[in-house]
C-alpha cells in the first residue's frame, strides 16, 4: 500500500525522512515526532516519558481531542496499574474468544440485510459502522436503543476539525450525564456487563466515582472510532492490493493493522529529563509523539515480509497498549471472513457516485463510505 493510498493524514505525518523529526502540531504547539520503531518503542515504555504531564493544561498537543486527566489513557504508574487491573479481566484472549459466536451472529445480520439490499452497498454504514457499536454496548452493558445516542456523541468528540471546542465540550457533558445515569441503573440491577464490573469495583475502594464514570466512556470511546476505521480500512486494502484472497485471513487482518493503521499516531508524552533520542535530544519538558504509521513500515525492521515479523505497534507498546487490542482484532476478523465467505466476488464497485470516501479531520484514519459489489 503506498502512501497515495493511505488517504488524508494529519499534518504531523506529511514528513517523510527523518527518524526524529521536529513538528509543529495543528494547534501550533512544537514537538518531536518519532518515526523510528526501536525509537518508538523506546518512548512507548520508558518511564521517562510521561501521559500524565501530557494532559496537564500548559503541555504541548499534537489536537483538541485528548482524554481528561483522570483516564486511563492519561495516568503514569501506580494509579494507570491500577484502573488496568479492574479491566484486565474482560479483555483477555480467553474471555474474548467467547464473544465470537455473538460477534459473528451481528455480523451475518449486517450481511443479510447488505446482501437483500445488494447486489451493491456501502459496508460503512451496511458493516463497519454499527458492528463495533453493537459489541461494546453488549460488553458494557449499555441498552440497544441507547446506541444512537451514544455513536452521535461520541463522533463529535473524535472530530478534530469540523466540531468546535463548545460543541465538544457540549458532548462531552452529555456522555458524562448519560453514564452517571447508567451507573446508577446498573447500581440497582447488576448484570455480567464491564460497566457492572466497575461498579462493584468502586464499591471495594479500587476506583473513585469520577474514575468510574470516566472508565465506562474511555472504553466505549477507545473502541468505537478505531475499530471502525479499522474494519473499513482492512477492506479496503483486501480489494486494492490484493490480487487474490489470502489464504490466511488471520494473517492478512495483521498486516492490515501494521501498514494500514486507524490510529496513526500515539498519544503524546513530556518528557520528564533529558533524554536522547538517536541524534536528537530531547529536553525534559518537550513533547514527544509516535508515529505509528511510519515506525510500523520501518525498512530497517520490516526487511522480508516472508519471514516472521517482530511486532507491529498499532496497538501501541508497554504499558499503555490497548487492553481491549483482542476484541478489536477479533472484530475485523470475523467481519473479513464472514464477508469473503458471502460475497466471494466482493470487489469495488464502479460507477459515477464515488467509491472510497475518506473522513477528514478526525483523531484516527477511516472511511465514511466504501463502496461495493459482488
Amino acid at each position: 500500500m503506498s502512501h497515495d493510498q493511505l488517504g488524508p493524514l494529519p499534518a504531523l505525518l506529511h514528513h517523510r525522512s527523518g527518524d526524529v523529526v521536529a513538528v509543529v502540531t495543528p494547534v501550533g504547539d512544537k514537538m518531536w515526532l518519532v518515526r523510528d520503531y526501536a525509537l518508538a518503542r523506546l518512548v512507548l515504555t520508558d518511564k521517562r516519558f510521561s501521559r500524565a504531564e501530557a494532559v496537564k493544561p500548559h503541555a504541548p498537543q499534537t489536537n483538541d481531542a485528548q482524554p481528561v486527566a483522570d483516564s486511563i489513557m492519561s495516568m503514569d504508574g501506580a494509579d494507570h496499574a491500577r484502573l488496568r487491573r479492574i479491566i484486565a479481566g474482560s479483555f483477555t484472549t480467553g474471555k474474548v474468544a467467547t464473544m465470537a459466536p455473538k460477534i459473528e451472529q451481528s455480523v451475518d445480520r449486517h450481511l443479510d440485510a447488505i446482501a437483500a439490499y445488494g447486489p451493491g452497498a456501502d459496508l460503512i454504514g451496511g458493516l463497519a459502522a454499527p458492528l463495533p457499536l453493537s459489541v461494546l454496548c453488549s460488553l458494557l452493558g449499555v441498552p440497544t436503543g441507547d446506541s444512537g445516542r451514544f455513536r452521535d456523541w461520541v463522533e463529535v468528540l473524535f472530530d478534530i476539525s469540523a466540531s468546535s471546542p463548545r460543541e465538544k465540550a457540549r458532548n462531552r457533558l452529555e456522555l458524562t450525564r448519560y453514564m452517571a445515569q447508567l451507573i446508577e441503573r446498573k447500581r440497582q440491577e447488576p448484570g455480567e456487563d464491564l460497566i457492572s464490573t466497575l461498579i462493584a469495583a468502586h464499591g471495594r475502594g479500587e476506583l473513585s466515582a469520577a474514575e468510574l464514570i470516566t472508565m465506562g466512556l474511555a472504553l466505549l470511546m477507545a473502541g468505537y472510532e478505531t475499530t471502525v476505521g479499522q474494519i473499513g480500512l482492512s477492506v479496503l486494502m483486501l480489494l486494492t492490493d490484493m490480487s487474490e484472497r489470502p489464504d490466511s485471513v488471520t494473517a492478512f487482518v495483521e498486516e492490515s493493522l501494521r501498514l494500514s493503521p486507524s490510529t496513526p499516531l500515539s498519544f503524546s508524552r513530556i518528557a520528564l529529563e533529558t533524554v536522547t533520542l538517536g541524534e536528537v535530544t530531547v529536553q525534559a519538558g518537550e513533547g514527544v509523539v509516535v508515529s505509528l504509521l511510519d515506525a510500523n513500515r520501518d525498512s530497517k525492521v520490516f526487511i522480508d515480509p516472508t519471514a516472521p515479523q517482530p511486532g507491529h505497534l498499532t496497538f501501541g507498546h508497554g504499558p499503555h497498549r490497548c487492553p481491549g487490542a483482542p476484541l478489536a482484532r477479533l472484530q475485523v476478523q470475523i467481519a473479513v471472513e464472514r464477508l469473503l465467505h458471502r460475497f466471494p466476488t466482493l470487489r469495488l464497485a464502479a460507477g459515477p457516485d464515488p467509491v472510497v470516501v475518506w473522513k477528514e479531520g478526525l483523531a484516527t484514519r477511516g472511511l465514511s463510505r466504501l463502496a461495493v459489489r459482488w
